[in-house]
């Protein structure tokens, strides 16, 4: 005869139970959906300098709101505005996420092993990306914090920050990270909620448009240390001819 179980009323429907975890999960997909639409925009806006400094500074001066001003400058505390909302979107996301986060050393042995028994691809790819979301918190709170406290962008401030700033240390390890996270986000997002069955179609999607980016943000990088190499201290915000 086995004994019964009672379980609190809570966690069959209560805050913390089924309705909760619902809301939660649909929550975690829009703010992912949001992170990861604005990771393809802000990509292509950032490589921009590839096409020369003048083309980055009028974007950047563009997307600062500059058609509002009598100088046609734009206002770099837009910058900071949005920079506050994408940190407030990510604490959100993650607070989402780490519900389904194994907490104990049993879950994570289970997982392991059953991962181990059964290779089931996106069961892999739920697994890294719960990993480099993890890495993710502490790396992109670290940039924003910058665009928060410095939200002066262009073309030499911004490579003065990439190279004398040394930040091509984070960057390097950032957009692998970043772009796996977001684009198999997306893909999870899109099967998950029936945007589209087509399940090996929308992996090469996914596979194509992570290497397309690596090497865009790659390119981009790397033009931004070559400019902040030949920048001479303290550098002079760049202006255009």
């Amino acid at each position: 005869m086995s004994a019964k179980t009672r379980v609190p009323t809570a966690i069959n429907g209560g805050p913390y139970g089924q309705a909760w975890s619902a809301k939660a999960d649909c929550l975690q997909s829009v703010t992912g959906l949001i992170l990861g639409i604005f990771l393809l925009f802000h990509m292509h806006f950032e490589a921009s300098i590839l096409l020369g400094k003048e083309t980055f500074f009028h974007m950047v001066q563009f997307l600062e709101g500059s058609m509002f001003s009598s100088t046609d400058h734009g206002f770099p505390i837009v910058t900071k505005i949005i920079s506050v909302i994408m940190l407030v979107i990510v604490a959100v996301h993650a607070a989402t996420a780490l519900r389904r986060f194994p907490t104990q050393l049993g879950q994570w042995r289970a997982m392991r092993g059953f991962m181990s028994s059964i290779k089931h691809k996106d069961t892999q790819l739920w697994f890294w990306q719960m990993i480099t979301g993890f890495l993710l918190f502490f790396l992109v709170s670290a940039h924003l914090a910058t665009m928060i406290l410095n939200p002066e962008i262009g073309p030499h401030l911004s490579a003065e920050r990439v190279y004398h700033d040394n930040a091509w240390l984070l960057y390097v390890v950032f957009l692998p990270i970043v772009l796996f996270h977001g684009i198999v986000g997306l893909y999870r997002v899109i099967l998950k909620w029936g945007v589209s069955s087509n399940r090996p179609l929308i992996r090469t999607i996914a596979h194509v448009l992570i290497v397309y980016l690596l090497c865009l943000g790659t390119l981009s990088l790397v033009t931004y240390i070559n400019i902040g190499m030949e920048l001479v201290l303290p550098v002079q915000p760049f202006i255009p001819n």
